[in-house]
């Protein structure tokens, strides 16, 4: 009898011993979940949180707050914030039985007031336009301004303003190359199609009406085609930093884009008095290179010889002499002047007609300076 209680205190504790390690696996269980919970928890704030300061950064972007970085967008942000400010131009002419399409190309809403950017050679000989945008509206529109030698315009479309979503005109002179760039427009009438590249180069040129360049050209390799011209070309901050404009006929990723920095600085002109006026030096040159330098006798190796002067240009009036034995270049205010297009560029970035600048050059073998007021491209 005396090992019956023994045996029963035996099996209590064997009970009891069961029932506390059953309560401890419990407790570490539930621990565990615990912790797996929270971690969740702690990786859906973070989550959270970085969604939250993506938006505020956006939200801060498009706000224009001061002191802020745009955020980065993707291309999916880019198309879904700027499908509806891109507009397919569909140009017109005349015939003997009415109206009939041409041409078409592209283009962006530039303000509140109806103000669309294109190419000028988009519009070009056009007797009439139609705008048609993204959700299928099609509405007539205006020519308001146009430079042909920047291939720029700016067409109007009235009665739509409360509806129009402009895009915002970013700058250009930061581009980087590599910089990643989208390109919106409608390629072979394909309405709204975007494409993805990089800026391959900047700076670069492009001849327009009258022998002139245009500056500043942006290349990407992004996809662009008949049709695409006239539209936004967009860093990824969604901003406009180029209006697509050409190809190389027959390459295969060399696009060029006139540069945003010529959207701001001629479009406010081109809407008040329909054209931009280019400031105007009036000389033909030929860049110096070794040949030049043996058969003028030259002891130099940079500059631009000036071959000839227009009548009644700045050039002329100042006493810039042409000719094998002309005047040669080299410098322009404090800018040396390796060729021609150095002198455009400087003048067309920083100086409007009416200005004087000093043409370094040299004439008979002596340096001296020539001060020379700017005038008016001729149209």
């Amino acid at each position: 009898m005396a090992t019956e209680p023994k045996n029963r205190w035996k099996f209590v504790s064997i009970a009891l011993l069961a029932l506390l390690l059953i309560q401890l696996g419990a407790f570490s269980y539930i621990v565990l979940e615990s912790q797996q919970t929270v971690a969740e928890l702690q990786r859906e704030q973070d989550s959270l949180l970085s969604a939250i300061t993506s938006l505020q950064s956006q939200l801060n972007w498009l706000q224009g707050v001061p002191g802020q970085p745009p955020a980065s967008l993707t291309p999916a942000q880019i198309y879904d914030s700027a499908s509806g400010s891109v507009v397919l131009i569909t140009a017109k002419w005349q015939t003997r039985t009415g109206l009939e399409p041409f041409a078409s190309g592209s283009g962006f809403i530039y303000d509140q007031e109806g103000h669309i950017i294109t190419n000028h050679h988009v519009v070009e000989d056009a007797d009439a336009l139609d705008v048609t945008f993204v959700d299928g509206t099609t509405v007539g529109a205006e020519v308001v301004g146009i430079d042909p030698y920047s291939d720029l315009a700016v067409i109007r479309v009235t009665g739509l303003t409360e509806s129009l979503m402009p895009l915002t005109v970013g700058n250009s002179s930061v581009l980087r190359v590599g910089e990643s760039v989208v390109a919106i427009g409608n390629p072979y009438g394909l309405s709204n199609s975007m494409s993805l590249g990089i800026v391959s180069q900047v700076d670069r040129d492009l001849d327009a009406p009258g022998n002139y360049k245009i500056i500043d050209v942006v290349q990407v390799d992004a996809a662009i085609n008949p049709g695409n011209s006239g539209g936004p070309l967009m860093n990824m901050r969604g901003e406009v930093i180029g209006v697509n404009t050409a190809i190389i006929e027959g390459s295969v990723g060399v696009g060029f884009a006139i540069p945003a920095d010529t959207v701001r600085r001629e479009a406010p002109q081109l809407i008040q008095a329909g054209r931009y006026e280019h400031p105007w030096v009036g000389i033909s040159s030929v860049d110096i290179d070794p040949t030049i330098v043996a058969e003028v006798g030259l002891n130099i190796t940079k500059g631009t010889l000036v071959v000839n002067v227009v009548p009644g240009s700045p050039a002329e009036a100042a006493g810039i002499r042409a000719g094998t034995q002309g005047d040669v270049i080299i410098g322009v205010d404090d800018l040396a002047v390796r060729k021609l297009i150095d002198i455009l560029v400087y003048i067309e970035r920083t100086k409007r007609p009416g200005d004087t600048v000093t043409l370094t050059i040299i004439r008979d073998g002596a340096q001296m300076p020539i001060v020379l007021t700017l005038g008016v491209r001729p149209q």
